[in-house]
This record gives structure tokens, sequence and C-alpha cells, in this order.
């Protein structure tokens, strides 16, 4: 009896890469769409969207809000201001603190940067249930749980 759950273990395990490569790949299709569209990768837009949100933030609140490393925040922080659609402002009462805002250039980027999903996603996504919406986001949330523990436990 173990040996037949070990084994639909393992075909539902390849099931979800084979999902996640799908998903990958649709993202990296939408994301180069999004690049000669905008000029703006999809993280790029991603740390200005964080700015919007939440006004003139640290390098490390960025990167808690925006999902990402503190070195790629800095990297993309760099090229944005580069691109003049941020600056940073040292904090006149501890210099230690940088603090990036969008410029007005910055905001009409955002403005006209294109969805991230392709046309019907929303749509599509938006005529489930909301029980089935919010079971789709823990799913996934799950999976991604599981992909960053284990890439944790390797290095």
């Amino acid at each position: 009896m173990m040996d037949i759950e070990t084994d639909m273990a393992a075909v539902n395990a390849e099931a979800v890469m084979k999902a996640i490569r799908r998903i990958a790949h649709a993202i990296d299709t939408r994301s180069k769409q999004i690049g000669r569209e905008s000029g703006l990768t999809i993280p790029q837009i991603v740390v200005l969207k964080a700015v919007s949100d939440q006004g003139a933030l640290t390098t490390a609140a960025i990167s808690r809000q925006a999902d990402l490393s503190a070195a790629t925040t800095v990297t993309i922080l760099d090229k944005l201001e580069a691109k003049g659609l941020i600056r940073r402002n040292r904090s006149t009462s501890d210099r230690r603190t940088v603090q990036a805002e969008l410029t007005e250039t910055g905001r009409e980027a955002l403005l006209s940067s294109p969805a991230f999903f392709a046309d019907g996603f929303a749509s599509d996504f938006a005529s489930f249930s909301k029980t089935k919406q919010q079971d789709i986001v823990a799913a996934f949330t799950m999976v991604a749980d599981l992909l960053d523990r284990h890439d944790v436990e390797k290095t």
C-alpha cells in the first residue's frame, strides 16, 4: 500500500513540476513582451509599484514589499535611478538611512506600464468563486514555500 502512495506522490510531484515549467514559460514570454512595451522588467515595475503604494521607502522596506533580495533591490534601484524613475534621498537625521521615492517620470512610467498578466487572466480568475480563488492562492503559496524551504536547505 505504501508503494502505491509513494508512486502517486511522485506522479503528483512531477505534475506540479510540469505545471511550474508551463507557468515559468508563460511568465518569461509575458516578461519579454512587457519589456518590449515598457522598457522595464517585471521586477523593476514591482519595485516602482512598492514605492508608489508605500511612499518613500528604504531599500530594506522595498525588498520586503517586493519580495526580492536586498542585493537585487539595490541593482534595480540603481537602474531605475539611472532612468530617472526614482530618486534616492539620504536622511538628514540619520545619514545611514536612504529612502527611494518615485519621480514624476517614474509615476508616468508606472501608470503606462502594461498589466503583468495577459488579457483575460484577471477576468478568468475573477470568474472563480471567492473560495476557489483563495484555494488557488493557498496552493500557490504552499508550493512557493516548499520550493523556498528546499532552496534554503541546499545553500
